[in-house]
């Protein structure tokens, strides 16, 4: 039993240290789902409301706000999803792009999808085409970092392997806005173009050897 646990905890440590952005978030996030579990109705409202980047937040404390919403998510039942993503998305993305690059690809996208969604938002709401309401709406989590990580791993992926990847991103992020567009459909495709334009900060870094990768799996 010592021997197999051994086995199998030194890649998953070395795993970890590779990524440690990406599991330091991830257990933010694990321990502000709890609160959120936990907590009563009213309080849930209140935190999910108070940590939001809505057009209301974003007016009163904007710094705060842009920080804070990207630690929590809506409904702690979607944790495990999430965890399985980070592992899949940004761990393998900070492991091959390094810390810095990774943090200031998904940084640069959670605050610009942000910002830029909740401005057109606002923009619908002077027009009298989305009511006043939804500058309280609730708008957090840490998906448009998903989809940044995600266009920036298109890097990694050796061609011809990429277009295909390439083409699912499109299709996963532009149907919603084909089908009528809602403010955080903007943002994941805001999210993913940042992703896609910090390509320069990986050039020059070698994309994953699929080759290499059945051979080890197959020893």
């Amino acid at each position: 039993m010592e021997r197999r646990y051994a086995r199998w905890a030194a890649p998953v440590r070395s795993w970890v240290r590779s990524s440690p952005g990406t599991h330091i978030w991830l257990l933010v996030i694990g321990i502000t789902s709890l609160v959120i579990a936990a907590a009563s109705e009213g309080l849930e409202t209140f935190l999910l409301h108070r940590t939001s980047s809505n057009i209301h937040e974003l007016t009163k404390h904007p710094f705060q706000s842009l920080l804070i919403s990207g630690f929590w998510i809506e409904s702690p039942v979607s944790f495990l999803l999430y965890a399985v993503l980070f592992e899949l998305v940004h761990a393998n993305v900070e492991r091959w792009a390094g810390t810095l690059r990774w943090l200031f690809t998904v940084g640069v996208a959670h605050v610009a999808a942000t910002l830029i969604s909740q401005e057109l938002l606002l923009l619908a709401i002077e027009h009298h085409r989305a009511p006043q309401a939804m500058k309280h709406v609730v708008d957090i989590g840490v998906s448009y970092g998903l989809a940044a990580a995600a266009g920036l791993l298109s890097y990694r992926i050796p061609r011809p392997w990429r277009w295909p990847w390439l083409a699912g991103l499109v299709l996963f992020f532009t149907m919603p806005l084909l089908a009528g567009v809602r403010f955080t459909d903007v943002g994941h495709a805001i999210a993913v173009l940042v992703g896609l334009g910090c390509g320069p900060l990986v050039r020059g870094l070698r994309p994953w050897d699929f080759g290499a990768l059945r051979r080890r799996a197959a020893r």
